[in-house]
C-alpha cells in the first residue's frame, strides 16, 4: 500500500515539475519575443534555466520525502525523529539560545 502512495506521489511530483518547467520555457519564448535587446533575451533565458533548476530540485526533494516516508510507515523510520521532540537531546548550534 505505501508503495503505491509512494508511487502516485512521485507521479505527481514529475508532473508538477514538468509543468513548471514548461511554464518557464513558455515565459522565456514570450520574453524573448518581445524584445530585441541581447541582454534582455540571455537575461530571459537564464531566469527560465533558474525556474526549471528549481522545479527539478523540488521533484527530487518530494522524492526523498516519500521514499523516508514510505521507510517510516513499514517500521524503519531511521533519521525522522525530532530532535527537539521530549527526551531529545539538544546539542549544537542554537540548543536552547535565542540571538
Amino acid at each position: 500500500m505505501q508503495s503505491a502512495k509512494e508511487t502516485a506521489s512521485n507521479v505527481a511530483a514529475s508532473a508538477k515539475a514538468g509543468m513548471e518547467k514548461t511554464k518557464a520555457t513558455m515565459q522565456e519564448k514570450g520574453e524573448r519575443m518581445t524584445t530585441r535587446d541581447p541582454l534582455q533575451k540571455e537575461l530571459a533565458t537564464e531566469k527560465k534555466d533558474e525556474r526549471k533548476y528549481g522545479a527539478e530540485l523540488e521533484k527530487q526533494e518530494a522524492r526523498e520525502h516519500n521514499a523516508a516516508a514510505k521507510q517510516a510507515a513499514s517500521g524503519g523510520g531511521v533519521g525522522l525523529e525530532d530532535p527537539n521532540a521530549a527526551g531529545g537531546a539538544r546539542t549544537g548550534h542554537g540548543a536552547g539560545s535565542t540571538f
